[in-house]
């Protein structure tokens, strides 16, 4: 699945032929005129966790100088997935012993474009179906990951360099932060909780009304294992499938007698689309007062996948389009600005109805930089690192208070 560069892939938990990272295949495609950037660099991830159990560490994706997909070993040495099958067969076992808890381990990482998985106390299972590797998918309830404690990290790393993000737009899970530490010897890290911020998530999600709750999943022990992102609540009938309604008839309301403008290139001012609602039906014009684009009034899975209604191709107008509108919904600022993108982010999440996860998920951040929706780096939100000519990597397993 490919997408604008910086938009997260949303996984669907079928078979996927590819790992693609989140922000990130497109992101570099000039070779930088610095000193060629390695094969492979270090990740070193320390585990300051707190917990006991064993670590295990994956490095799965998608090697760029061939297409093909695999994994990595500690020493970066890539390994193609065997054929798979069907029904999907099990996978080579890829598991990476990783650090005890207050301690540090490193691997390399190749160029990939891919994800950095691990998991606590248990091994993950991965299968290979005849189209490819079968990602772990926690909203199936027959999934054999779902008591599994595991969360992932994204990453590209290519000739023009690192990109390397944290990720909460399938789910909230087990806490870690990235880092990346240039040729000059400065760092760069996102990612990382607040104080307490980990349990402030769940609280947050228990203590809103309208059936947020509903996304997290706990194992039988009572461990909140994690919580869904609000497209996998809305599949699964874990969050009602009206929860935007009252937001996006608004929106549809507001603009059918007014105009919406977006500038969604923060490098080209001049390049604007002006939105108007008719029917069931917003189009955008150009300069020239002709149609360039037209979208469906969306439905919550369309808000909170930025996808169907709200799909976003890899282009110069329908998509730019897409991801500026979506994020707009997903915040709930289209209707106190009808100039998007907004510059900053005082206004978000403040109506009654939005992406209750997402602010959830933001105000919890340190940084107050997150993925907690595709498109969340509009507006550079996004929890991302990135360097043209990356020393080092790392990645932080960190305390769940």
């Amino acid at each position: 699945m490919f997408r604008l560069p910086g938009r997260h892939i949303l996984t669907v938990g079928t078979a996927v032929a590819s790992v693609i990272a989140g922000s990130l295949l497109t992101a570099g495609t000039a070779t930088p005129a610095h000193a060629a950037v390695p094969d492979t660099i270090p990740l070193t991830i320390t585990n300051n966790s707190g917990r006991g159990e064993q670590v295990y560490v994956y490095n799965l994706g998608t090697q760029l100088s061939t297409g093909r997909q695999g994994w990595a070993d500690a020493n970066g040495t890539f390994h193609a997935w065997p054929a798979g099958g069907n029904p999907p067969a099990p996978a080579p076992d890829a598991a990476i012993p990783g650090p005890a808890p207050g301690r540090s381990a490193t691997i390399r990482i190749p160029k990939f474009s891919g994800r950095v998985y691990f998991s606590y106390g248990q091994k993950l299972v991965f299968k290979l179906a005849t189209g490819g590797l079968v990602q772990p998918a926690v909203q199936n309830p027959t999934d054999p990951n779902r008591n599994i404690l595991f969360n992932w990290s994204e990453y590209t790393l290519n000739d023009s360099g690192l990109w390397l993000n944290s990720t909460q737009v399938d789910m909230f899970s087990a806490p870690y932060s990235v880092g990346v530490r240039r040729a000059d010897g400065s760092t760069a890290s996102t990612g990382r909780l607040k104080p307490g911020g980990y349990n402030g998530f769940f609280n947050a999600l228990r203590g809103q009304s309208g059936g947020w709750a509903g996304l997290i999943q706990t194992r039988s022990d009572g461990t909140a294992l994690r919580a869904l992102s609000p497209l996998y609540g809305v599949e699964t009938g874990a969050l009602p499938a009206s929860v935007m309604d009252d937001y996006v008839n608004r929106v549809w309301r507001k603009y059918s007698t007014s105009t919406l403008t977006v500038t969604p290139f923060a490098n080209q001012p001049d390049v604007k689309y002006y939105g108007r609602v008719s029917g069931d039906v917003m189009n955008f014009t150009n300069g020239a007062g002709a149609v360039v684009t037209s979208f469906q009034k969306p439905d919550a899975s369309s808000v909170f996948g930025c996808h169907r209604r709200l799909d976003a191709p890899n282009d110069q107008v329908r998509g730019p389009i897409s991801r500026t509108l979506c994020a707009g919904f997903n915040r709930s600022t289209l209707l106190t600005n009808p100039n998007q993108p907004d510059s900053g982010s005082g206004g978000f999440y403040q109506d009654s109805v939005t992406n209750h996860y997402a602010r959830a998920v933001h105000a919890q951040m340190a940084d107050g930089k997150a993925y907690s929706f595709a498109f969340d780096d509009v507006g550079n939100h996004e929890s991302l690192v990135h360097d043209g000519n990356p020393s080092q990597a790392s990645l932080t397993l960190d305390s769940f208070d």
